[in-house]
Order: structure tokens, then sequence, then C-alpha cells
């Protein structure tokens, strides 16, 4: 009657009040029916009620999973504990797993209760007792009822053996120096028939090989047998009801025993040796079309290629992954491919016996099947099947999935890269791909393919007019579109005139104008793409020089972007124009065909390139609060030391200025070494720091190497004041030349004004000139302004700049000074860098 009237009472039936809670409709009631029936339950507990105290300790546990806080119960689960009677301990031990944890200090206080139901006559709470010292024990809690535990592992019972070797697992993890007290008792229940007790003491055993190597030694002498002879019952038992799952006899049993079998095996060849032929028998005996069957196989192979296995039960193994290759199931073929990644760098040759398999799962409908298969014959590519393998994959971009083509085509392209024996096999492979997939062919592939036709002088005729067949049916592709209008601006006199034809070839018929069609038709196409844009037009400023026909043809397509409102697209356009109209003299010279790029060079570039990338991913810097450094490729400039400890050549403090106002110290150095850059000098690269970058560069009495002239070793004559200094050349290379003259004030012998003089060796304008140093931190160094910051072509004409030196250690240390200078040749940045040490004596 009284529930009827309160339906919250502490003697509320726990259905009933799920059904309450069940029945809210908003969050806010659920609360109040919780709030309500935690109100009863504490009232309950300060009462001491006696005869509802496990009914609230259910409801309890049912609201801690619902998620609210119930540690105000937490010491009437220590009182059910307490009694005497089964459902009480029972309700206390479930409440005691729940509510509880071992970071609680609480918890100590069950210790005593737990050791002696531990020692208790009553099976069943011997297990509630295991069961929670299982869940819940500490390192202290195992410390103190090891012995108990280990006591039981010899109890007669098998549910009292399985529970405690399970609550002994938990003890060897929270004490791993108790593990040498549980390694007989381990192997004595190996020798049980019980299969839950079995499982049980084989996860126990793996579990004391991982906290100590006695251990792993003493069951590798004590348990092999035992194992072998599980396996081998397990395995030629007859139909068990209770164990059978699928017509497999406990596939639970197997894959445990196979387990233990690997830890045991791994790296002791005689322990191996013992396992080989169980494991043969294993794997031949198993049944493969049903899912237990498989799972009992997969281990198997886990097993054998985790120990010192013999090559032909490898070969087996191997080849049990390949008829999982078969099966139907995306799982089973998703693991095969997973281990046979493994079992590669194990035996090769067995794994390519199955190369056809892995190259139909290239093709498969399941993406995660296709991206692993890539990866595995990736992995299987070698010089002898490289060509066969190249021919599939590429047959297949074909009628790929687009959201598959990128990882395809970066995967051949890799490969065709990595295994180029024969540039002309390498040449077809790549112009295929860029056919199929150009718009997926990343920048510094079709750049290293460039570099090569400029290597390959005998293969020109044959890739320009490859690329005109692919452009003319291909021309949606990005990557394709660029190579060819390259080949074209370069090679278009051997397309047109058919010549270095190789004996395969047939000879095709294109005129002048249907070259000059050919980069027009792209340059219409490709309207909203500059880079695309621009190199089409450099390629039709090429073919009016090597086409005179169809100059004016070319002036007014080149013209027609004098209007663009793209700056680069803009400026091409003007300049292109005056070189075929103005310029006639010098344009066939100006337009000759690009030198021999190195080959060598651009490869350790792009390496150093790819590296530096890798590098800065895996790094991950913090941004400075000024934000990133931008940089082209993704390529981030390492952090920048200060500029006086990389400079500290003396201990002295001398600083040193610059005129560069926009350019703060630390990145003014690291831009004068060109660190994190691409130098666009053929000579040598940065060392690793740039302490020791400094170090060798403005080390006097070496041999310094720079990217002009090499200057003179260093030596210290008698100073005169009053010598006249002669002028010097500084620096020279192909393109650009700088010469220092001195100057002098009476009576200051340590300040020297040197006045610079550039001059542009080659036939091109520099733009954005700018000129840069880095002096020893015994010098002080001031830069004037330069007089302009352009320098006009073929030497007609020079630009100045004046530069304070002050030599702070005047008559004991020469002048040493590292220069940088950076321009634009038609909007492309270049960047040029030497050392100079052959300063007159004196300064």
């Amino acid at each position: 009657m009284d529930l009827a009237i309160n339906p919250f009472s502490s003697g509320t039936r726990l259905r009933d009040m799920i059904r309450a809670i069940r029945a809210c409709k908003t969050a806010a009631e659920e609360r109040a029916v919780v709030r309500r029936e935690c109100a009863a339950i504490r009232a309950a507990i300060s009462e001491g009620d006696q005869d509802y105290r496990h009914r609230n300790m259910a409801k309890l546990m049912f609201i801690h999973m619902l998620g609210y806080p119930t540690h105000f119960g937490q010491m009437e689960c220590l009182k059910l504990i307490a009694a005497a009677g089964f459902p009480e301990k029972r309700i206390g031990y479930l409440g005691l797993m729940l509510l509880l944890d071992e970071r609680q200090e609480v918890l100590m206080l069950v210790t005593n209760s737990l050791k002696q139901d531990l020692n208790h006559s009553n099976q069943f709470i011997v297990g509630l007792a295991l069961c929670a010292l299982g869940n819940i024990c500490s390192a202290e809690m195992a410390r103190d009822l090891a012995l108990e535990v280990e006591r039981l592992l010899q109890n007669r019972d098998p549910n009292t053996k399985k529970k405690a070797a399970l609550c002994s697992i938990r003890i060897v993890r929270k004490v791993p120096d108790l593990a040498e007290n549980f390694m007989s008792a381990a192997a004595s229940l190996l020798k049980e028939k019980h299969h839950g007790v079995l499982i049980s003491a084989v996860q126990l055993c793996m579990e004391l090989c991982k906290a100590s190597h006695e251990a792993l030694e003493y069951l590798r002498k004590n348990c092999l047998e035992g194992l072998v002879r599980i396996l081998r019952d397990v395995s030629n038992s007859s139909y068990a009801p209770e164990y059978d799952i699928g017509g497999i006899t406990d596939p639970f049993l197997h894959i445990r025993v196979l387990k233990l079998m690997r830890i045991l095996g791994q790296g002791d060849a005689d322990c191996s040796e013992y396992i080989n032929d169980i494991l043969a028998q294993v794997s031949t005996k198993t049944e493969s079309n049903k899912n237990a069957g498989n799972a009992i196989l997969y281990e198997c192979v886990e097993t054998i290629m985790g120990i010192e296995a013999t090559s032909g039960l490898r070969v087996l193994a191997i080849n049990i992954l390949g008829r999982f290759l078969s099966n139907r199931d995306n799982n089973i073929r998703y693991v095969a491919l997973n281990m046979l990644m493994k079992a590669i760098a194990v035996d090769t040759q067995a794994v390519q016996r199955h190369r056809a398999t892995i190259l139909e799962c290239v093709k498969d409908a399941d993406v995660s099947i296709r991206k692993r298969a890539l990866e595995l014959v990736y992995l299987l590519v070698n010089d002898t099947n490289v060509k066969p393998l190249t021919k599939e994959l590429v047959d297949y971009l074909e009628v790929s999935d687009q959201e598959f083509k990128e990882d395809l085509t970066a995967n051949i392209c890799s490969i065709v890269e990595k295994f180029s024996l024969d540039k002309l096999w390498y040449l077809d492979q790549m112009f295929r791909v860029l056919s199929l997939a150009g718009n997926y062919v990343k920048d510094d592939v079709w750049h290293a393919l460039i570099v090569l036709m400029s290597n390959a002088s005998e293969l020109q005729g044959y890739s320009v007019r490859s690329l005109y067949k692919a452009l003319q049916a291909s021309g949606e592709q990005e990557s394709l579109v660029r190579v060819a209008v390259w080949c074209i601006g370069e090679y278009g006199e051997m397309l047109v005139n058919n010549l270095s034809m190789l004996d395969m070839e047939e000879p095709i018929t294109v005129t002048e104008s249907d070259a000059v069609d050919a980069v027009e038709a792209v340059l219409q196409r490709y309207s909203a793409d500059v880079t695309t844009r621009a190199m089409c037009l450099v390629s039709l400023l090429k073919l009016s020089s090597r086409f005179p026909p169809t100059s004016e043809r070319i002036k007014d397509i080149v013209a027609q972007n004098k209007g663009n409102t793209v700056l680069e697209l803009q400026q091409r356009s003007i300049e292109f124009s005056s070189i075929i109209q103005r310029h006639q003299s010098i344009k066939s010279s100006l337009l000759e065909r690009m030198p021999v790029l190195d080959e060598a060079n651009y490869l350790v570039k792009r390496a150093a390139s790819i590296q530096a990338a890798v590098s800065s991913v895996n790094s991950a810097p913090a941004a400075t609060s000024g934000g990133p450094l931008k940089l082209p490729n993704g390529v981030a400039k390492p952090p920048a030391a200060p500029l006086a400890d990389l400079l500290d050549l003396s201990s002295d403090d001398a600083p040193v200025t610059t005129s560069a106002p926009t350019t703060a110290p630390n990145d003014f150095l690291q831009d004068l070494l060109g660190i994190g850059l691409t130098d666009s000098s053929p000579i040598g690269g940065a060392p690793s720091t740039s302490t020791d970058i400094l170090m060798d560069l403005l080390s006097i009495g070496s041999s310094p190497v720079q990217n002009g002239t090499p200057t003179s070793n260093f030596s210290l004559p008698a100073i005169d004041e009053n010598a006249a200094y002669p002028t010097i050349t500084a620096f020279q290379s192909a393109t650009l030349r700088i010469t220092f003259s001195f100057k002098k004030q009476p009576g200051k012998p340590q300040e020297t004004t040197i006045n610079a003089s550039f001059t542009n060796l080659a036939t091109t304008t520099f733009t954005d000139f700018v000129f840069q140093a880095a002096v020893p931190k015994f010098i002080q160094l001031r830069l004037d302004p330069a007089s302009s910051s352009t320098l006009p072509a073929s030497g007609n004409g020079s630009v100045t700049q004046s530069l304070s030196v002050t030599n702070n250690q005047h008559g004991q240390k020469p002048l040493a000074m590292r220069i940088r200078m950076s321009y634009k040749v038609n909007g492309e940045d270049r960047l040029e860098q030497g050392q100079i040490s052959n300063f007159p004596a004196g300064l």
C-alpha cells in the first residue's frame, strides 16, 4: 500500500525504478526521478536499513550506469561484501567493481574481506572474490593476496582454477616482480583437460613471458611439449558440441596456443624446430571454407612468419595467404594483403608467385583492398619484373576510378623512375601516364622528365613526335600539355622535319603551321592557367625563331596578351613582341635550344627538397607570431640562430648592419647563406648547420669555393697606410661580374669605403637586383642603397653600390666577406653567392 502511495521509497523494486526512468520524456524529468530515488536511498542508508540494502545497491548501480554520481553508496558495498550470505556478497562485489576503481582509498578497506572470501569453503563465494580482484586489483592488493591466488591455481574445481588464472594475469601486470611465483603453477595448468582452464593458462603464460625473461626461458623448457599436445589433441578431436564453432573444435584455444607458440619460438631456433611439425599439420588439416578455420590459418601464418621456421614452412604459409586472396570475403583478402606485406621481407620469391592474384586485387571494387594491393605491388617490383608489372598497372590506369587515379599514378611514376634502366622505355611509360592521368602527375615528376629529355639527345626527335601525337589525342591532361608545349618549343624543327627517327617509328606529316596551331590551341584552352599560358608564350617565341615564316602570325598571337590582367603574362607578351619585332639580329642566338640540364645535380636537389619537405611535416614546428614563412613546394626554412652567434668567429662584440630595413637580422643571414632555399648555381650544397657553414666559408687561409672564380688564399703582408689599393674582381660567374675599388680616409686605417660595380654578362636584363653581404663579428658593415635595381644586358651599363667597412682588428685579421646576389630573369628568381677573401693587403 505504501509503495502505491510513494513509488520512490527505499522499498521500490528495481524494475519499477527503471520503468519510471524510461517513462520520462525529457532529461529534466529523468533527473528529477533520479534525484528523488537517490534521496530515498540516502535516507535508507542513514537509517541503517538492512532489509533493502541489496536492492538499493542494485538501483545505485543502474543510476551509476546512467552517469549520475553514486559515491555515497560506496560504503554500502563494503557492508554487503562483509555479509555472510551469497546474494548479498554477489551484489556487494558487483557494486565494488562498478562503483570503485583501484585509485580510490576506500578500496584498501576491502582487502581483508577479499582474503577471507578467497579462503571460503563455498566455491561460488571464492569465485566472486576472484572476479572482483581480477577487475580492480591494485599493486598493494596484488602483493597482499598473491599467495591466496597462487594456492587457488591448484584447486580441484575447474571454474575456480580458471578464475584464479585470470586473476593471476592482473596481478602479474600490476607487479611484474611476482611473475616467478606463478611460473610453475602456469606450466601445470597446461596439463588440464578443461578448455576454459587451458585458455586461461595459455593467456597467463603469455603474460608471464612479457613480464619476465626468466619466465620466458622457463616456459620454453617446460611448456612446449604440453602446447604441442594441446594443439594436436584439439585438431584431431572428434565432434564436441560444447566446443564446436562452425565445424571447428574450439578455435579460440587454437588461436591462443598458436600465439603463445609464436612468443616462445621467436628468436629461438630450437623451439622453432620443435613446433614446425605441428604448425605444418594444423596448416594443412584446417578447413578454409569456414570463418573459424580461416582465423586459425591466419594465426598459423602469423606464427610461422614470427618464428625461425624452415623455408618450406614459410612457402606453405604464403600459399595460404595466396588462397585468402581468392576468397570472396573482403576482410579475409585485406588481412592477407597486410600479412603479405610483412612476408615479403622474409621470402620475396614465395610472394612473387602470387603476383597475378595481387594484381587482380589492385582492380578490386573495394578501395581499401585496392590501395593495400597497390602498396604490395610496389614492394614486389624489381629489375626482372618491372616491365610486365608496369604494363599491367598502366593498362588499369586507363579504366580505374577517378578517386584511385592519384595513388595509382604516383606509384607508377615512382616505379618507372626507380627502375628506368632503358631511357626509351622510361619515356614511353611516362608519355602514356601523362596521356591517361596527366592531371594527377606531380610537378617534380614532369620536371624530371624534361631534364631526362634534355640529356637524351638521340631521343629528342622521338619525344617531340610522341608528345605531339599525345597532345592531339589527350589535350585535357595538364602535365602532358606542359611537357608537350615545352618540347615543341625546343625541338620543333625535329617535329616538322622528322629528324632523329628511330627504326620503329613511322614518319608523320607536321607542318610549321601545324606546330604553331597546337601551341595556340593550348593557349586558348587553358585561359585560366597562368603557368601553362606562360609556357605557351615561351614556346611560340622559340618557334618564331625556328620557323621564320610564322613570325608574323606568332607576333599577333603573343600580342593578344599585352592587355592581360595577369602581370606575368602581360610582361611576357610585351617583351616577346619586342624581341620578335626589333631584335631580329640577336633573336636566333637568344632563342637557341636550352643547354643540356645537369641531371645529376637536379636529382640531388630534388632528393634534398623531398627530404626537407618530409622533415618539415614530421617536425611540424609551431608558427611564430608573425606567421609561417612561405616558400615553394611546402619546404619550411629552419629556425634561425641569432646572427651574433653564427658570426662569432672572434671574441669581439662588433655588430653587423645592413641597409635592407625590411629584413630581420636572422632572416638576412639565412637568406644570405641560402639556407632552405634553392640555389640556381650549379656548385655545392649547404653544410648541415649554420655555424659550420660560416666557419667553412669565412675560414682564413683555406681555399674558398664560390659560384664564380675561386679566390686566392690569403696572407698578411706588411701594412702601408699610404698605399694605393688596386681594383679587384671580387666575383665572376657566367652571367655576373662584380668589381671592388677601395678608398681610405687619412688617419682612419681601420675604415674602408668600397665601391662595388655590378655588370650583367648575360644577354637578358636582370631585374629586382639585390646585393647582400655578411662579415665576421670583428667587422662592421654598412651598405648604402644601390644606384639601380636593373642590370642592363650584355654589359651595356653597370649598377654601383657603396659599402663602408670597419675592421676592428685592423693589422691582425684581414677582411673576409660572404656575398649573395638575387635577381630575376624573365620573371624567374635567380640566386648567386660567393666568398671574397682576396682583398688587398692593409684593409
